[in-house]
């Protein structure tokens, strides 16, 4: 009888340890311009369903990623800083030779071995040349999707290849990508809600390049012209497919036990012209405020407070430690971890745990932030198909967000102790990172019929 009255209590003591480990899921957005959501101030592409979830939790205004695409991937699913891996100039192109390091310890991966049921279903981005470095290899029990970035939004296709699999094989399914997208996240919940804790990573591909929508979703923007109108039809797609997966959650009745998480993994490209990033300076592919400070929020109901705004500077980094903590994860590891646990932040209104945040570090320059104050430093281009940045102007930068968020005063001049001392911290940084890994196109390289087999 105590034998049974022991056991009895460890399992409800297990099931309230269970109950207070969340689902995740992870919503990433592709090259979202910051201010074209109506969360974030957007006022012309109408997105209801993201806005409902993000007044149901807090908007982080000062969320920071990368400056691209696979950067930033990296960033979040190791909480290491891509300059440790090599990723840190450019993305990882279809002929790349090389991927996210085996050696690192990925999200799936620790979330796996505390009992999760692990799903990406979108843009993987992070290495594919050998089977190894795909997602079912790195931690996902489950993969749907494609391995490249640029690809056909309805035929799948990049540089000649097809592009889209199940589980690491290829997989025929057609269709818009993005209806695709949100098909197969409503099934992983259903799949794995109430059975086990389950992290969901939904990079989606949109609103990236090419533009290409269904014809439907180009009517409500008739105003729009060009790329700006095929921008905002993939926006509304994206908005609609958000809505889905949200809507499989609630129907599987683990609404209250699930944390969403919502960025985008660089600003908007083309500021002005494609997407809006307000008026934070430039976009994509810098280091200023447009181009690194992204539209993002985390919903939890009754957990993370709903109608609030944060301005607390946190980093992609953050995610890996926060959501380890969270799901019960071991959290020693071999290698050191960027990322701060930001869980107190969201759920406490706690300050960051940052005293300082770096934005990059790459041959050609990089930044930091520390407070208030941003150092960019710039000496000369990166090279995204190689190792050695192009030679131009050495340029020192500095700008105080509290009273200039848009950078428009470089007091650089003014505040020469505060440039020496950044310039040492980004100096020690710098020393470091990793030699970047982009190459240049192999010659005579030719894709193969399916991106990720011999």
């Amino acid at each position: 009888m105590v034998l049974r009255l022991a056991l009895v209590f460890l399992a409800s003591s297990l099931a309230a340890r269970g109950a207070d480990r969340p689902n995740v899921v992870f919503l990433l957005a592709d090259d979202l311009g910051r201010a074209d959501c109506g969360f974030m101030g957007g006022t012309v592409i109408p997105t209801p369903h993201l806005d409902k979830l993000a007044k149901a939790g807090t908007i982080l205004d000062a969320h920071y990623v990368q400056p691209v695409c696979s950067p930033t991937r990296a960033a979040l699913l190791t909480g290491r800083y891509p300059m440790r891996h090599g990723l840190q100039v450019g993305v990882v192109r279809p002929w790349a030779r090389y991927g996210l390091p085996l050696d690192e310890r990925t999200l799936p991966q620790a979330l796996q071995g505390a009992g999760y049921a692990t799903g990406i279903v979108g843009k993987w981005h992070l290495g594919h040349f050998q089977r190894d470095y795909l997602p079912t290899k790195r931690g996902f029990d489950f993969q749907y999707g494609h391995y490249n970035g640029a690809l056909d939004y309805f035929t799948h296709i990049r540089d000649g290849g097809f592009d889209w699999h199940k589980n690491d094989a290829v997989n025929r399914d057609e269709g818009y990508s993005t209806h695709l997208i949100a098909k197969a996240a409503g099934g992983f919940v259903v799949e794995h809600a109430g059975k086990k804790p389950f992290f969901l990573y939904v990079p989606f591909n949109a609103v990236h390049t090419p533009m290409q929508v269904p014809d439907s979703y180009l009517k409500p923007f008739g105003k729009l012209k060009g790329n700006r109108q095929k921008y905002a039809g993939m926006l509304a797609a994206m908005d609609e497919a958000v809505g889905q997966i949200v809507d499989a959650v609630e129907k599987a009745g683990v609404r209250k036990d699930t944390l969403f998480v919502f960025s985008s993994d660089n600003g908007g490209p083309s500021p002005g012209t494609i997407t809006d990033n307000g008026p934070y300076r430039a976009g994509k592919g810098t280091l200023y405020e447009g181009g690194v400070r992204v539209a993002a929020f985390a919903t939890w109901d009754g957990k993370i407070p709903a109608g609030k705004t944060c301005i607390e500077p946190l980093h992609a980094v953050d995610w890996y430690p926060t959501l380890l903590k969270l799901g019960g994860a071991k959290a020693e590891q071999p290698l050191p971890v960027d990322g701060r646990d930001i869980g107190p932040t969201l759920l406490e209104g706690k300050p960051t745990p940052h005293d300082a945040i770096l934005l990059n570090a790459t041959p050609a320059g990089g930044a930091i932030r520390a407070g208030d104050w941003k150092l960019v430093v710039k000496n000369g281009t990166d090279d995204p198909d190689g190792e050695a940045p192009k030679a131009g102007p050495k340029t020192i930068e500095l700008f105080n967000l509290k009273d200039d968020p848009y950078e428009k005063t470089n007091l650089a001049e003014k505040e020469t102790a505060r440039v020496a001392e950044l310039q040492k911290r980004l100096a020690a940084y710098a020393k470091e990172a990793v030699a970047p890994k982009s190459q240049p196109k192999p010659k005579g390289f030719q894709s193969p019929k399916v991106w990720g087999e011999k």
